[in-house]
């Protein structure tokens, strides 16, 4: 019994002395700290890929991102030389501000910086393709360089030949506008392709700054074409000046900041050639011009003018015409053209612009689309449906003031060239 109870102590004090010399003997660890948390890398995707070959001139450094923001964009060539390239509004792709040199290597390098601080660096390295033998796609850009033009100047691009409905999407793509005050517009084409305009929901406000860029050259246009050259233009928006003559009271009237200015008898196109109603753009201003319209259907005259203003590629035109003073605004005795004295169309090309809007009403034909600017020969959601990209549906004419007596109308309103008139 005592042998017992004496190795029940011994056991008790065995198990008792290690927890007395733990607590006294053993270092303590500090507390394990939580692992750090990665931080994630945005996905970062360039085009064109790395190593690519026969990149047409017209290429752009697309990026896509995912969960993150670009930061930088260099692009340089094979000589080390920085490219200017400007970003697409929806930051899409870079575009270089001129087309890139044929069989040259360029080297893009794109970061970007994701949601939670990480970063990400991409290059590609591609070569152009040599110079194409293809046949052009020949432009026109009837948006000149540091002029000033009226309110309803469209940019207007016309192609020879037409561009298939099929690539009007990969052009119209490579046109840039830009206005300060910004005022976006959109692109619409012509139904045959042979031109395509821009313009905004309402007429541009006076004083505004319009840059245009077609960068065409390079651009493959369908299976078979090629786009031909870059073309670039400034110009500024002038005063506000409208035109508006009614057939049924044989008038111009002429307004200046929706303000009638004057009035002018005129006389238009006969029945057997009349003048179209519609909403016409002044396209050109001469002082002198010839009239020659042999070999055509109504034609077959050689008359020489003054102070002539065009308004469609079918050859209607206001201008002077002293021989038709008696018949201004009485009756129409014209091939198709606005006769006004000399003394009146003199005044006109003081107070016109290349631009202006003028409006017949009245007559017995419609203005046809595309014989002429007609961008403005249309209701805004008509002119939308020609574009070849979707439209931002927020991009909607501001609401029409009840207008005045003297107000300018509503403001949302080709054949071959041809020198006749009449």
């Amino acid at each position: 019994m005592e042998l017992r109870r004496r190795m029940a102590l011994v056991v008790v004090t065995v198990a008792a002395t290690p927890l007395v010399l733990g607590g006294c003997t053993v270092e303590r660890k500090p507390p394990a700290r939580p692992a750090e948390r990665e931080v994630p890398s945005p996905e970062l995707t360039l085009t064109p890929a790395d190593r690519s070959r026969n990149v047409p001139l017209s290429a752009e450094v697309a990026v896509h991102v995912k969960g993150g923001t670009i930061t930088a964009v260099r692009i340089a060539d094979d000589n080390g030389m920085l490219v200017r390239a400007q970003p697409r509004e929806d930051g899409s792709a870079w575009v270089p501000t001129v087309p890139l040199q044929p069989q040259r290597t360029y080297t893009a390098e794109v970061i970007a910086t994701g949601d939670s601080g990480g970063t990400a660096t991409r290059t590609t390295t591609f070569t152009t393709m040599p110079t194409s033998t293809k046949p052009q796609v020949t432009s026109t850009l009837y948006f000149a360089d540091k002029q000033t033009y009226g309110t309803a100047m469209p940019v207007t691009l016309a192609f020879d030949p037409p561009i298939a409905k099929a690539a009007r999407a990969d052009v119209q793509r490579r046109l840039f506008v830009t206005t300060n005050p910004p005022q976006p517009g959109v692109w619409s084409w012509v139904d045959d392709g042979s031109q395509v305009y821009y313009r905004a929901p309402d007429f541009w406000r006076p004083g505004t700054t319009i840059s245009v860029r077609a960068g065409l050259q390079g651009l493959p246009i369908g299976r078979n074409r090629v786009g031909d050259v870059d073309r670039t233009a400034t110009s500024t928006i002038g005063r506000q000046v409208a035109i508006e003559v009614d057939n049924a009271t044989k008038q111009m009237r002429v307004l200046r900041d929706g303000k009638l200015i004057r009035r002018i008898p005129v006389s238009l196109g006969k029945p057997s050639t009349p003048t179209s109603s519609g909403k016409m753009v002044i396209m050109e201003k001469h002082q002198r011009t010839t009239f020659d319209t042999r070999g055509e259907p109504n034609g077959g005259y050689v008359v020489n003018v003054q102070d002539a203003q065009r308004l469609t590629w079918g050859g209607e035109f206001i201008h002077g015409a002293p021989w038709s003073v008696s018949d201004q605004g009485h009756r129409n005795v014209s091939h198709g053209c606005t006769n006004v004295s000399a003394a009146a169309a003199d005044w006109l090309m003081g107070v016109t612009q290349v631009g202006d809007l003028v409006t017949f009403t009245g007559t017995e034909v419609r203005l046809q689309p595309g014989n002429g600017w007609t961008a403005w020969n249309t209701s805004w959601d008509q002119f939308v449906k020609g574009s070849a990209l979707p439209v931002p549906p927020a991009l909607r004419p501001a609401p029409t003031p009840v207008p005045h007596a003297d107000a300018v109308g509503a403001g949302s309103p080709t054949s071959g060239f041809s020198v006749s008139g009449g």
